[in-house]
């Protein structure tokens, strides 16, 4: 296969793994950053594009992965798929549901793809979560608790940003195993001069009365490290997972089941989630198959994270809403 990328940050990890997979004959690379662009030639062996235009116009490429800023993702998912290509793009896939509906559109107009680079199904402590609620390993899911814990380096993830840019992953894990959640409870604090927040949001199957609660933070001191994790409660044990990234590239993570044996640490093998799912998604297009990371999956996600968003920027359509000027919090409860 042949493929395009859109952008340099993010897309130059996106190359080196293309390049090591079988299924790919060649990397061409559009970005705006002339050096960048230079050293990934030298590097990687990689085309380089002239334009975004040339890039997406190109006969040869069958597939445009975009790594963009989020809001140009319906403008160069669109164009792509206009001009026959199938996409895969990064998260969050989009920031307001018009854009979204305006990819469906396309989609289903050109008969082309869009997948969604949704990874934490792909990261083996999750894909081990997974496996247990779809197998009965454990009987029934009961609850699941998630967290997604930084300091502030990704910029501005206040109260209007933190639930599409951060809490996303999450929510398309909730979305996934829950298959028809309703938000019962947000609650969320914003800090510091607003560009940092913690929010809590809480949701419900009302089929299956399974729950699940999320927390995240983007207002951890500087030196604390990315934090992720998880605690899922079945009927017959408990999955415990914790895993913590520092800054000099050492990651901490362990798995631990509570179950009628004990306490007992699972082992996972390594594996790197970004390349699992990319590989995912250029089997999907190659084969047709239907794919888990597809753009419905995703905007179901989406919509959940704007929902949430809705309730924690005082939106009047909530007349339960209760708001604290003088806290900078904000709390909704159906």
């Amino acid at each position: 296969m042949h493929i395009g990328i859109l952008g340099t940050n993010f897309g130059s990890y996106h190359a080196k793994l293309l390049k090591n997979m079988e299924l790919v004959e060649s990397v061409t690379i559009w970005g705006r950053q002339a050096d960048k662009l230079l050293k990934l030639k030298e590097e990687l062996g990689v085309n380089i594009a002239e334009s975004a235009e040339a890039l997406i116009n190109d006969p040869q490429i069958q597939v445009i992965d975009i790594c963009l800023p989020s809001d140009l993702h319906t403008k160069y998912a669109s164009l792509a798929l206009q001009a026959g290509k199938d996409v895969f793009c990064e998260t969050p896939v989009c920031l307001e549901a018009a854009d979204g509906i305006t990819m469906q559109k396309v989609q289903v107009q050109t008969g082309k793809s869009v997948q969604v680079n949704q990874f934490i199904k792909f990261d083996p402590a999750y894909r081990y979560l997974i496996d247990a609620v779809h197998s009965g390993r454990y009987g029934r899911l009961l609850h699941l608790a998630l967290r997604r814990e930084t300091a502030p380096l990704w910029g501005d993830l206040g109260l209007e940003r933190i639930t599409t840019n951060l809490m996303i992953h999450e929510l398309d894990l909730v979305c996934w195993l829950l298959k028809e959640p309703e938000i019962t409870a947000v609650h969320g604090t914003k800090v510091v001069a607003g560009d940092r927040s913690l929010v809590q949001a809480s949701f419900v199957c009302p089929e299956t009365a399974i729950s699940a609660e999320i927390v995240v933070s983007s207002a951890m001191p500087d030196t604390y490290p990315f934090t992720i994790g998880y605690e899922a409660y079945f009927e017959h044990a408990k999955l415990v997972y914790d895993e913590s990234s520092f800054e000099n590239g050492k990651i901490e993570a362990a798995l631990v089941e509570h179950g009628p044996g004990g306490k007992r640490q699972i082992h996972l093998n390594a594996a790197d989630p970004y390349a699992l799912t990319l590989e995912y998604a250029l089997l999907c297009i190659e084969t047709g198959e239907p794919s888990v990371l597809s753009l419905d999956h995703a905007l179901k996600a989406m919509n959940m994270a704007i929902a949430t968003r809705a309730r924690l920027i005082y939106n009047p359509a909530f007349s339960n809403e209760q708001v604290s000027e003088e806290s900078n919090s904000c709390c909704w409860e159906r």
